[in-house]
C-alpha cells in the first residue's frame, strides 16, 4: 500500500493530504491565494502531528504542476522537490486539469453509460482567455491542456462531441454565452482529495518525474512588465 504526501497549490484553492491505498487520511485546505506559501508547510505540520506519520515513513510527493497559477504551481514543486531530495523519495507530477475533470466526473455522477460525455475543464487565464484540457468519462485525456480564446469561434470546434461539461473556475466565463442543451458547467470545487486516485496510480505505473530536470507546465510563458 502506497502512503503519499498530495500537495496542491496551483489554483486559487490549495491543499494538502497524506493517502495510504487511495484513502485520506488527513487533510488541510486554503482558499487565500496569495497566502499559498506560508499555508503549505505549516499544514503538513499539522498533518505529520494529527496521524503520527514521520515524512521518512512516505513512499512519494505527489504535486499538481500545472497549469494554473505561476506563482501557486513554483510555492507546490519547490516544497515537492524539497521533500524528495532531502528524503530520497520518488516525485509524482499531477496534471491540474485532470484533478479538477475528477471532480466534475464525482459532481455529475457520470457512469459508463454517458460515453459519449466529455470533460472540459478549464482555469481562468485572464480576459477571455483559460487553460484547458479534455477528458473522457474514465479520466482519460482527449485533448492535452492548452490554451484557448472563448469566443464563438471556440464552440464550432466542440461540435464532434454530443455532450460536454465544462468545469474549473476558467468555465464561469462561459455563463456569458447562450450554450447549446448539450453543454453543461459543473460548478464544483476540485480538492485535494480527488489527486489521491490518481496519484496512486501514478506511483503503482513508478510514473515518477525526474527531480533534476522536473518543470511546471505553464502553457504559457510567464511575462512580467519592465518597471520604468
Amino acid at each position: 500500500m502506497a502512503l503519499l504526501l498530495n500537495i496542491d497549490t496551483a489554483t486559487s484553492y490549495a491543499g494538502v493530504c497524506l493517502s495510504r491505498d487511495k484513502s485520506i487520511l488527513a487533510s488541510r485546505s486554503h482558499h487565500q491565494q496569495k497566502d499559498h506559501a506560508a499555508f503549505l508547510q505549516p499544514a503538513i505540520q499539522e498533518l505529520i502531528e494529527e496521524t503520527g506519520i514521520s515524512l521518512n515513513e512516505i513512499d512519494a510527493v505527489a504535486v499538481t504542476g500545472g497549469p494554473g497559477s505561476y506563482t501557486g504551481i513554483r510555492v507546490g514543486l519547490a516544497s515537492a522537490k524539497g521533500i524528495c531530495y532531502a528524503l530520497n523519495k520518488p516525485l509524482i507530477i499531477v496534471n491540474t486539469l485532470a484533478v479538477i475533470a475528477k471532480a466534475a466526473i464525482e459532481n455529475s455522477h457520470i457512469t459508463a453509460i454517458d460515453k459519449d460525455t466529455v470533460i472540459y475543464a478549464m482555469i481562468d487565464a485572464r480576459r477571455m482567455e483559460v487553460f484547458g484540457g479534455i477528458y473522457n468519462q474514465e479520466l482519460l485525456t482527449l485533448k492535452n491542456a492548452h490554451a484557448i480564446v472563448l469566443d464563438s469561434v471556440f464552440f464550432e470546434g466542440l461540435l464532434c462531441h454530443s455532450k460536454v461539461i465544462f468545469c474549473g473556475d476558467g468555465s464561469k466565463k462561459l455563463e456569458q454565452f447562450t450554450l447549446p442543451t448539450n453543454y453543461s458547467i459543473d460548478n464544483s470545487q476540485h480538492n485535494v482529495n480527488q489527486m489521491v486516485t490518481i496519484s496512486e496510480s501514478e506511483f503503482l505505473a513508478k510514473k515518477f518525474a525526474d527531480l533534476a530536470y522536473a518543470e511546471p507546465l505553464y502553457i504559457k510563458e510567464f511575462y512580467q512588465p519592465l518597471r520604468s
